[in-house]
Order: C-alpha cells, then structure tokens, then sequence
C-alpha cells in the first residue's frame, strides 16, 4: 500500500515548477503585508502571480473554497478566508498558499509581523512565535535529511519547540504528502507519536507544516466552516515547505534555493532534483 507514496524521478521533476511559482507568490504577498492592506488584496497579488506564471492556485480548486490563499490573523491559525479585513500595526499574519503547474503542485506558508512602534513587547513576542515556528519547521525538514522514518519530523519539530519556551504545537492539524494533488498521503506530524510511518527513500514528497501558539492548542472553526481560530485567544503562527527526497538527498522546492541557506547551519546541504 505505501508503494503509492512514492514517486518517480521524472514525477519529482515536475515538483520543481510549482514550488518555484508558489514562492514567488509568496514573495509578492510578504510586501505587501503592510497596515491598510486588505486580505482580499493580498490574494489578488498571490494569484495574479500564479497566473502570470503559467500555473493555477491550487487552493481554489479544493471544493467549496475559491481563494488563491489562506489569510490567517492574530489568533486565526489556519485557513482564514480573504475578505475585506484591514491589517493593522502589531498583527501577526500567516498567508498560505499554492500553485498548480503541469498537474503537479507546490504548498508553502510564511507568517509576517507588522511593526507596531507603540506595542514593542507585542510585536518582539509574536515576532519570537513566528521566529520559533520557522525554525523549527527548518528543524523537521533537517531532520528528513537524516531520517530512517517520517515521523522522526514530528520528534525534531517538537523538541525545538520544547527547547524554545512555552508553546502550544497543533494536534489536530497536520502536514502531508503532496504531489498530483495538494493533499496526500502520508500524514506529516509536528510532534512526537508512536508509530514510526513510512521509510524515508527516494520519492518521498511531503509538506512540513508546524502550527505554534503562543498559549494553548485548543480551536475551534469560525461561522464561515473554514477559519481555525485559537479556543484561548492566543495568537499563532504557521510555516511550511515542500520538501522532495531524492537519490541524492533533499530538495526544499518551495525555496529559491532549496533550502539551502537556512539548512546550512544545521549540517544539511539540500541537493538539486536531478
């Protein structure tokens, strides 16, 4: 059964286009996270990339969503639709997003601060949650260099985490395997479990995605079905890569560079797909 998780060579090389184009995009939107931007503006750049890009968002092909990203505010830890809410000083913003490109696809997260020179232990506080969630996102995918199995991710996720402070890691919203579609098997776990899940080989294609609290790891889902929000109010943060293993090693896809530049200091070197 697990034979279908992994993919080919060739399969793998179609990976690389629409995690390029998913980071562009990304890129876009990350400027324009500013006081004053609506999200709803921020989703027209994502896609207006994308497309120019020769790819389609992936999001909006998901049945009953019609979004290039996901916009989640403050306290809203994932899917958060776009609309007409304006961003202020102080809040902290987690846009994902993807792209679909020749029928394969790219999935990646990022959370910005805004600045806010009146609330600077605000600001320095969920700029630390964001700091913490990105490391230790770049922890899992290090880990994956190294792994025998998938679920030593989880293991590295947490224990960065663990070692950072008090936080709250997400239990009931995981990363996944990605390829054909945006969500596959398996399922990629930011924290400690069991079961050792599948073997790391060549053709493993997964999104590592931690989602960190700054309190508890309690949600609930908003009045429009799709919006995860914290049960204590606390804000979070969400970060995520693409990640393909090959034959000669890893390869980030959803960074310009592989990887390679945040992974360095932690004794991997991300190879191209060849």
């Amino acid at each position: 059964m697990r034979k279908g998780i992994y993919k080919s060579a060739a399969d793998l090389r179609g990976m690389v286009a629409p995690g390029v184009l998913t980071a562009k995009a990304l890129d876009a939107v990350r400027e324009r996270i500013v006081p004053g931007a609506t999200t709803i503006e921020l989703d027209a750049i994502a896609e207006s990339v994308i497309r120019a890009g020769g790819g389609e968002p992936n999001f909006a092909l998901v049945p009953g969503y019609r979004h290039t990203i996901c916009s989640s505010v403050n306290e809203d830890v994932v899917h958060g639709i776009p609309g007409d809410r304006v961003l202020e000083p102080g809040d902290i913003v987690s846009i994902d997003c993807g792209a679909q490109v020749n029928g394969w696809n790219g999935d990646s997260a990022i959370t910005v601060v805004i600045p806010d020179p009146s609330r600077p232990e605000l600001v320095a506080e969920r700029q630390r949650l964001s700091d913490v969630t990105e490391a230790s996102l770049w922890h899992g995918i290090a880990a994956l260099a190294k792994a025998k199995h998938l679920n030593e991710v989880g293991s590295a996720i947490e224990d960065y985490i663990d070692s950072q402070g008090e936080f709250g890691i997400l239990e009931d919203y995981v990363g996944h395997g990605i390829g054909r579609s945006m969500h596959e098997a398996p399922t990629v776990f930011n924290y400690r479990v069991r079961d050792k899940g599948p073997a790391v080989k060549a053709g493993l294609c997964v999104a590592i995605e931690p989602m960190v609290t700054l309190g508890g790891i309690d949600t609930f889902v908003r009045e429009d079905d799709w919006t995860i929000a914290t049960e204590d109010g606390t804000a979070a943060a969400h970060w995520e890569h693409s990640v393909a293993v090959h034959a000669n090693g890893i390869w980030v896809t959803t960074a310009h560079d592989g990887g390679a530049a945040a992974l360095a200091p932690l004794g991997v070197t991300p190879v191209p797909i060849p």
